[in-house]
């Protein structure tokens, strides 16, 4: 209930009427409820004006969960036969004699907003980043959590690079991944693990697990695990069996842009100079044109949320933020490398979430 009236607080603040949360991250934050979104519209209008009741719009099929996890709140309960759009309506009609001005988070469909426009004069704002910039500040014990996910996450690091052999799929590294991140102690994963090896490697987000690991293979591994509803993320680059000249420079030079980076993250500085820091080892060294993406991303309870580390982010980091600082080198067709932890704020001291070896490591083969 704290977790709603702050937002009230800051509905209030900008003026805004409502926001309507879907099925998502933001849900299970503010209310402990897990649920995912589907072609059914569900969501749980939250009003500024304390005088208006919050109510939740929830599918027949989906009523007696959501009550569950939800409790006391007035429900519109709607079935396939009807759809959602009159009652719902009809609600709001009810609430407001104005246009009102009402936030959707990001799982609420731009179809659904606007089959709700033919029915009534509404302005409808983003409110991703509201949302975002509600949930940016972690407190000490979201810190803690992140501290023990990323332990979590260098402890499987350790374990999985003892695991890796020439002749295995990707597939059968992640699936290991995900093991070894439960059996340490998440309570889930936090992202589908990235296994890219080869020439797999010069693509950041690879998801496939087709390929079988061969010897003098550039590997990254990216992954992390939730606890206790707080993310990690971390990356690290292996060799199987043996580094190129070419390899270990370009590491060197990924491995000087991770340590730049890290070290100028700082309270008071703003997100551009973090990025612009961070590339500017890369550029330098004539490889600016294959760091393809930001420099990093915010993480809490979600692997991905505000700040974002790039250029032209004036925001300024600030106690109790986190992020990653990820640089990476991708040269199409050839291979592609990455080193990634985490970095946090809070009450003046700076935390480093991970600490598993940044140093080249080969596996034997």
């Amino acid at each position: 209930m704290e977790k709603i009236l702050k937002l009230k607080e800051l509905l209030r603040s900008r003026g805004i009427d409502s926001i309507i949360i879907g099925p998502s991250d933001d849900l299970e934050y503010l209310i402990g409820f897990k649920s995912s979104p589907d072609d059914r519209f569900q969501g749980y209008f939250i009003n500024s004006d304390p005088e208006k009741k919050d109510f939740y719009v929830v599918p027949k099929i989906n009523h007696e969960e959501v009550a569950k996890h939800v409790g006391q709140v007035e429900y519109i309960i709607w079935g396939d036969e009807e759809g959602f759009l009159d009652k719902t309506i009809e609600k709001l009609k009810s609430q407001y004699d104005y246009k009102p001005i009402i936030a959707v988070n990001f799982t609420i469909r731009a179809n659904d907003t606007i089959d709700m426009l033919e029915q009534m004069d509404i302005k409808f704002i983003n409110g991703h980043r509201l949302m975002e910039d509600f949930r940016i500040s972690k407190t000490k014990e979201e810190i803690e959590n992140m501290k023990i996910a990323g332990q979590i996450a260098d402890k499987t690091m350790d374990d999985i690079f003892n695991f890796i052999k020439a002749g295995m799929y990707e597939s059968e590294i992640k699936d290991e991944i995900v093991r070894l991140l439960i059996e340490n102690g998440g309570d889930d994963i936090s992202f589908e693990p990235i296994v890219a090896s080869g020439p797999n490697s010069s693509m950041p987000h690879y998801n496939e697990g087709t390929r079988k690991i061969k010897e003098k293979d550039v590997i990254i591994l990216d992954f992390g695990c939730k606890y206790k509803g707080m993310c990690s993320d971390t990356s690290r680059t292996i060799f199987v069996g043996d580094i190129s000249p070419e390899e270990m420079e370009i590491y060197n030079i990924v491995k000087e842009a991770f340590e730049k980076g890290q070290a100028v993250s700082a309270e008071d500085v703003t997100a551009d100079f973090i990025d612009t820091e961070t590339r500017n080892i890369i550029d330098d060294k004539g490889y600016g044109q294959y760091f393809l993406n930001r420099t990093g991303h915010g993480i809490g309870f979600s692997v991905h949320e505000a700040p974002y580390i790039k250029k032209n982010n004036e925001r300024i980091i600030a106690d109790g933020m986190a992020f990653s600082i990820e640089p990476g080198i991708y040269i199409p067709g050839k291979f592609g490398m990455r080193i990634e932890n985490i970095v946090a704020f809070k009450n003046g001291e700076k935390i480093i979430m991970n600490n598993s070896s940044t140093e080249i490591r080969i596996v034997k083969v």
